[in-house]
Protein backbone atom coordinates (compact mmCIF):
# COMPACT_ATOMS: atom_id res chain seq x y z
CA UNK A 1 0.00 0.00 0.00
CA UNK A 2 0.85 3.53 -1.06
CA UNK A 3 0.17 7.01 1.00
CA UNK A 4 -0.39 10.01 -1.23
CA UNK A 5 3.00 10.83 -0.08
CA UNK A 6 4.68 8.25 -1.76
CA UNK A 7 2.21 7.60 -5.07
CA UNK A 8 2.83 11.89 -5.73
CA UNK A 9 6.85 11.16 -5.47
CA UNK A 10 6.17 8.14 -7.98
CA UNK A 11 4.00 9.93 -9.89
CA UNK A 12 6.75 13.35 -9.71
CA UNK A 13 3.40 15.36 -8.84
CA UNK A 14 2.45 17.17 -5.60
CA UNK A 15 0.07 15.76 -3.14
CA UNK A 16 -1.73 18.20 -3.62
CA UNK A 17 -2.79 17.46 -6.98
CA UNK A 18 -3.86 13.97 -5.66
CA UNK A 19 -6.04 15.75 -2.75
CA UNK A 20 -7.43 17.39 -5.49
CA UNK A 21 -8.49 14.53 -8.06
CA UNK A 22 -9.65 12.71 -5.29
CA UNK A 23 -11.90 15.77 -4.27
CA UNK A 24 -13.43 16.16 -8.14
CA UNK A 25 -14.15 12.48 -7.38
CA UNK A 26 -11.78 11.06 -9.91
CA UNK A 27 -10.16 9.02 -7.38
CA UNK A 28 -13.69 6.81 -6.48
CA UNK A 29 -11.30 3.01 -6.25
CA UNK A 30 -9.18 4.61 -3.70
CA UNK A 31 -9.60 3.02 -0.24
CA UNK A 32 -9.19 4.48 2.61
CA UNK A 33 -7.83 3.25 6.78
CA UNK A 34 -10.14 3.42 9.14
CA UNK A 35 -8.60 6.25 10.15
CA UNK A 36 -9.08 8.29 6.93
CA UNK A 37 -6.19 7.68 5.11
CA UNK A 38 -6.16 7.17 1.34
CA UNK A 39 -4.05 3.73 0.80
CA UNK A 40 -3.07 3.14 -2.84
CA UNK A 41 -2.38 -0.39 -4.15
CA UNK A 42 0.05 -0.70 -7.69
CA UNK A 43 -3.34 -1.15 -9.40
CA UNK A 44 -4.48 2.68 -7.90
CA UNK A 45 -0.98 4.18 -9.12
CA UNK A 46 -1.76 2.55 -12.49
CA UNK A 47 -4.81 4.49 -12.51
CA UNK A 48 -3.22 7.26 -11.49
CA UNK A 49 -0.71 7.24 -14.49
CA UNK A 50 -3.78 6.76 -16.88
CA UNK A 51 -5.46 9.84 -15.09
CA UNK A 52 -2.23 11.98 -15.48
CA UNK A 53 -2.21 10.90 -19.84
CA UNK A 54 -5.73 11.93 -19.65
CA UNK A 55 -5.04 15.22 -18.45
CA UNK A 56 -1.94 15.60 -20.92
CA UNK A 57 -3.98 14.53 -23.65
CA UNK A 58 -6.27 18.00 -22.54
CA UNK A 59 -9.36 16.32 -20.87
CA UNK A 60 -11.38 18.13 -18.66
CA UNK A 61 -11.68 17.04 -14.85
CA UNK A 62 -15.16 16.07 -16.38
CA UNK A 63 -14.22 14.11 -19.06
CA UNK A 64 -11.86 12.58 -17.08
CA UNK A 65 -14.40 11.94 -14.36
CA UNK A 66 -16.43 10.48 -17.11
CA UNK A 67 -13.48 8.51 -18.42
CA UNK A 68 -13.09 6.55 -14.98
CA UNK A 69 -16.55 5.75 -13.95
CA UNK A 70 -16.63 3.81 -17.48
CA UNK A 71 -14.14 2.04 -16.29
CA UNK A 72 -15.42 1.26 -13.41
CA UNK A 73 -17.87 -0.38 -14.93
CA UNK A 74 -15.41 -2.65 -16.73
CA UNK A 75 -14.22 -4.27 -20.02
CA UNK A 76 -18.00 -4.04 -21.02
CA UNK A 77 -16.92 0.02 -21.73
CA UNK A 78 -13.63 -0.70 -23.58
CA UNK A 79 -15.78 0.31 -27.20
CA UNK A 80 -16.52 3.78 -25.76
CA UNK A 81 -13.42 4.64 -23.61
CA UNK A 82 -11.36 3.57 -26.96
CA UNK A 83 -14.16 6.05 -29.43
CA UNK A 84 -13.18 8.91 -26.45
CA UNK A 85 -9.89 8.55 -26.77
CA UNK A 86 -9.77 8.40 -30.78
CA UNK A 87 -12.17 11.53 -30.64
CA UNK A 88 -9.71 13.43 -28.82
CA UNK A 89 -6.85 12.23 -31.19
CA UNK A 90 -9.47 13.79 -33.98
CA UNK A 91 -9.60 17.45 -32.09
CA UNK A 92 -5.62 17.53 -31.47
CA UNK A 93 -4.79 16.42 -35.34
CA UNK A 94 -7.04 19.26 -35.91
CA UNK A 95 -5.76 21.60 -33.65
CA UNK A 96 -2.16 20.96 -35.06
CA UNK A 97 -3.82 21.45 -38.58
CA UNK A 98 -5.16 24.77 -37.54
CA UNK A 99 -1.34 26.03 -35.58
CA UNK A 100 0.43 24.55 -38.46
CA UNK A 101 -2.03 27.06 -40.88
CA UNK A 102 -1.71 30.19 -38.42
CA UNK A 103 2.54 29.39 -38.11
CA UNK A 104 2.41 29.08 -41.95
CA UNK A 105 0.52 32.91 -41.94
CA UNK A 106 2.65 34.07 -39.33
CA UNK A 107 5.62 32.96 -41.37
CA UNK A 108 4.35 35.04 -44.30
CA UNK A 109 3.65 38.18 -42.35
CA UNK A 110 7.35 37.71 -41.32
CA UNK A 111 8.58 37.94 -44.41
CA UNK A 112 6.41 40.33 -45.82
CA UNK A 113 7.64 42.56 -42.91
CA UNK A 114 11.50 41.87 -43.54
CA UNK A 115 10.78 42.86 -47.06
CA UNK A 116 9.44 46.37 -46.27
Amino acid sequence: MYTVGTIAELLDIPPSTIRFYDKKGLLPFVERSRGGVRQFTEEDRERMENILLLRRFGFSIDEIKEFVHLEERGPSTLPQRLAILEQRGQALEDEIRSLQETLSLLEKTCRKYRDL
